[in-house]
């Protein structure tokens, strides 16, 4: 899509319409005069057979000329969809042990396994990806890197342990994310974090401080509140009850401006997965044309003075 950054300076075309509007008059301004005329032969003999339409068609070039050159002044642009490249995504999963629950087949912490892997092979190879797997603590597996081959195998490693340390996982991801190579660039990194869960916090600093944090260091926070209400995982020989804490998840999107999903199953997670892919760390850039504009006109104007010169022995 063409744009002008400047669109004020199209006003420069208003000129080049009132010449065009000027030329045209003038041609209808000539039928109408010779038309006076009843002798036609005479007519012949005064006004001889001259350049017919020929002579439209310099005049539309140069008119044409004039045309880009004045929309050229505004400054036109392509706006394209460009990957960033130091673009980190940090993905954060919770190995507690209620993700050993089964009402998500074979159980949350497997189909969480294999939809995150989807997921990072999907990703644009220019992304830093890394992994955070958090329960009482959380722990950087894989620090943000290209290749998808470690993270895949970290994702593979993934162990169950006790508690849920969802605060700590946005904190170990925010760490994680200072240490992308500034490679010249100035500033941070364009991060995100996604981070999948399925119970509520029982370890480590609250989520209230985390979503803090993370807006101001402005990486917004995805989280996915994965499973069911009526997960079971047994315990020490006791079945509990696991059921997905979405309030404080939702809370935890929507105060770092991110995005809140809600999967119980291996489907549904990977759907969120797939509408996480297509909106994380693309930008739209502004590539201006100006040059491209320029250089029509340029061709137009020369095909108007060639042509003058060919059919007329004059310039337009």
């Amino acid at each position: 899509m063409i744009r002008f950054l400047e669109p004020w300076w199209l006003l420069a075309l208003l000129p080049v319409l009132a010449l065009a509007g000027v030329y045209v008059w003038r041609q209808f301004r000539k039928r109408t005069y010779a038309m006076r005329f009843t002798n036609v032969d005479l007519l012949r003999t005064l006004a001889p057979k001259g350049l017919g339409w020929r002579r439209h068609v310099s005049a539309a070039a140069f008119l044409l000329s004039l045309f880009l050159l004045g929309a050229a002044m505004a400054r036109p642009s392509i706006d394209r969809e460009e990957p960033l490249e130091r673009a980190t995504v940090m993905l954060a999963i919770d190995v507690s042990l209620s993700m050993d629950a089964d009402d998500v087949a074979p159980n949350r912490l497997e189909a969480a396994q294999e939809a995150a892997k989807s997921f990072v092979n999907e990703l644009p190879a220019t992304y830093n990806v890394g992994l955070v797997s958090f329960a009482k603590s959380a722990n950087v597996l894989v620090s943000p890197t290209k290749d998808r081959s470690a993270v895949v195998s970290g994702i593979d490693g993934l162990t169950l342990a006790e508690a849920t340390a969802t605060g700590e996982a946005v904190f170990t991801s925010l760490d994680a994310i200072r240490t992308v190579p500034a490679d010249g660039a100035d500033g941070a990194p364009p991060a995100r974090i996604v981070l999948l869960s399925d119970g509520y916090r029982t370890s480590g600093r609250s989520t209230e401080d985390a979503a803090s944090a993370a807006s101001q260091a402005n990486v917004p926070v995805s989280t996915i509140a994965f499973g069911t209400d009526t997960g079971v995982v047994n315990i020490q020989g006791e079945n509990k009850l696991v059921p997905v804490d979405r309030q404080s998840l939702q809370q935890l999107a929507e105060a770092t401006k991110g995005y809140y999903y809600e999967a119980a199953s291996i489907g549904e997670l990977k759907k969120v997965y797939e509408d996480m892919g297509s909106s994380i760390g693309h930008r739209v850039e502004s590539r201006e044309v100006t040059q491209w504009y320029a250089g029509v006109a340029l061709l137009f104007g020369l095909c108007a003075a060639g042509l003058s010169l060919i059919w007329t022995s004059r310039l337009p």
